[in-house]
């Protein structure tokens, strides 16, 4: 699939993507405040594109002007997040470049996948979370509409190798259902089956 807003392509990844996702992924700024390690080198980056943003429902957040990787969003389903173990509920996910930062892309991206996961993938709670100190990512799910849950202490960080608190917001359907309007002006609501190129 993929799906355009008033200023993104949101597509699947592709090993094409490498050079530009080691980029802005090598940026300690980037992947560390998220959990994961600055990458290495495009041989890393291939790598990753290759065992990581693969995944189902794993989409590059690209501009429409030139249609290159800047950042990356997704929806991480049951059995790939810790979040939940239901099948009608998932964890959002997302990350952009820093010369890209303060420009209201990942909010912009998120409402669209908000939208796809409530309304084509019947989920009935969209969960997102973000390690205390990231205040970048705490305001993007604030201005989404996320509500505060719970927050857990000492949560192991695999790929760094530590442990860090973690704060876990949520959004039912029923709440999206209600600034569900709010978001349609800055959408672009098609949808791409890539498949066979017509409108979903």
């Amino acid at each position: 699939m993929e799906f355009t807003t008033e200023r993104l392509i949101l597509r699947p990844w592709r090993e094409t993507d490498a050079e530009s996702l080691y980029e802005y992924a090598k940026d300690p700024d980037i992947g560390p405040p998220a959990g994961w390690p600055a990458h290495t080198s495009v041989e890393n980056s291939l790598e990753i594109i290759r065992s990581v943003l693969s995944a189902e429902e794993t989409y590059a957040v690209c501009l429409k002007e030139d249609n290159k990787a800047i950042g990356s969003i997704g929806l991480i389903l049951s059995g790939s997040t810790d979040m939940t173990d239901r099948d009608d509920e998932c964890e959002l996910g997302y990350w952009i470049g820093k010369p890209f930062w303060g420009k209201g892309y990942i909010p912009e991206a998120a409402r669209r996948l908000l939208l796809h996961g409530f309304e084509d993938l019947g989920m009935t709670t969209i969960w997102c979370g973000y390690y205390d100190g990231n205040t970048k990512s705490k305001r993007v799910q604030e201005k989404l509409g996320f509500r505060y849950h719970h927050t857990c202490e000492a949560v192991p960080v695999p790929l760094l190798g530590e442990n860090r608190t973690v704060h876990t917001n949520y959004m039912t359907k029923g709440q999206w259902e209600a600034i569900r309007s709010e978001y349609l002006p800055s959408l672009c609501v098609a949808a791409i089956n890539l498949d066979n190129n017509i409108d979903a």
